[in-house]
């Protein structure tokens, strides 16, 4: 069962049900600044971090098993998250996923201002994503993003964002597990492409298994790796 989400000023205890979101306040007067907060190996091949930079913006855009997979490794070593605006999301899937239950605030229907919703959460939570983007005005938009910095949050919303530094994606997606037209969908493999500015203007991508058999992340061992082009040299003539 998700946690409740609830308001409370920073620093109330584990004990009443909120955690404190961020550590305290570093050089430069920003929580966390610089840290990172876990991701999968295989996720963290498409970052331009080692993981979640606390303070960024990352759009996720058509797969809810790879915001999952975003969600999950923070989670399982003692991050807070809240997922706003997903109404429909499967608390099964989530914890197939690897997502911590325990430290998941759900809040489905966010009301007549989500913004004011999602700038309260990030105040207290280290992960926040966002569902129905398109309710939010890109001024607002913006405006949470600055608040995530410098809070020191990740905010992951669901679809567009103006100013996401990173954008994800997934494309060429195959299931997998119907032979000769009987049988069960087991796994889909998909190339999960990042682009973005900054530290992320460099495109990278990776092919993945969103979800593996277990529900989790996987790595295709079955397809073709591409293999490497001769490269050229000059020689005598």
């Amino acid at each position: 069962m998700s946690a409740m989400a609830s308001s409370a000023a920073p620093g109330a205890s584990a004990g009443l049900g909120v955690s404190v979101g961020v550590p305290a306040v570093e050089a430069g007067g920003v929580p966390g600044a610089g840290r990172v907060l876990p991701t999968r190996t295989e996720l963290a091949a498409v970052l331009p971090w080692p993981g979640l930079r606390r303070g960024s913006t990352v759009a996720v855009h058509g797969s809810v098993s790879l915001l999952f997979a975003l969600l999950a490794e923070a989670t399982a070593h003692g991050s807070w998250a809240a997922v706003v605006g997903l109404s429909g999301i499967s608390l099964v899937a989530a914890a197939e996923a690897g997502v911590e239950l325990s430290r998941l605030a759900v809040v489905p229907r966010p009301g007549d201002d989500p913004a004011g919703v999602v700038a309260a959460l990030l105040d207290g939570v280290d992960l926040v994503a966002v569902g129905g983007t398109r309710r939010i005005v890109d001024s607002d938009a913006r405006r949470l993003s600055a608040r995530a910095r410098n809070r020191g949050s990740v905010l992951l919303p669901f679809g567009p964002w103006a100013g996401a530094e990173v954008q994800l994606r997934c494309a060429d997606a195959s299931w997998r597990g119907i032979g000769q037209g009987h049988g069960y969908l087991r796994e889909r493999a998909v190339t999960v492409r990042a682009s973005g500015r900054g530290a992320a203007s460099r495109p990278r991508s990776c092919r993945l298994l969103l979800p593996a058999r277990d529900g989790g992340v996987g790595v295709p061992a079955d397809e073709p790796v591409e293999a490497a082009r001769p490269r050229l040299r000059p020689v005598a003539g």
